[in-house]
């Protein structure tokens, strides 16, 4: 697969890190083993998932670890919304981070797409 760092799938996953990281700060204390934990290691997941897959040895492989990636994603997806619904932090706060995950989500899916293709 060449150097995983030039995928944008990567790219934008390690991005979704870097702007989760403040944001999981600013949770409660009561959600610092739960919600806060579980959001940084889905977060976490998704880049690492990218990284190791683009090393094994072919498309299945890769494919394999893409998917885990994608199901981190839409796990990220439902707890940026409990996170909004319970009050913890403002929409407004989370605009950057939703459209990173979701933008990554979207070049996951099309990764996947393009690996499913002819040879």
């Amino acid at each position: 697969m060449g150097d995983y760092r030039k995928l944008r799938a990567w790219q934008l996953a390690r991005d979704l890190v870097v702007i989760s990281h403040p944001l999981i700060g600013r949770l409660p204390t009561v959600e610092r083993y739960a919600l806060a934990d579980q959001w940084r290691r889905a977060a976490y997941g998704v880049v690492l998932n990218i990284a190791e897959g683009a090393t094994r040895q072919g498309k299945k492989e890769f494919r394999r670890y893409l998917d885990t990636a994608r199901s981190s994603l839409h796990e990220i997806e439902t707890i940026l919304d409990l996170v909004v619904t319970l009050g913890y932090l403002d929409r407004e706060d989370m605009t950057q981070v939703m459209a990173t995950r979701a933008e990554c989500a979207r070049t996951v899916y099309g990764l996947l797409r393009k690996m499913s293709g002819p040879p």
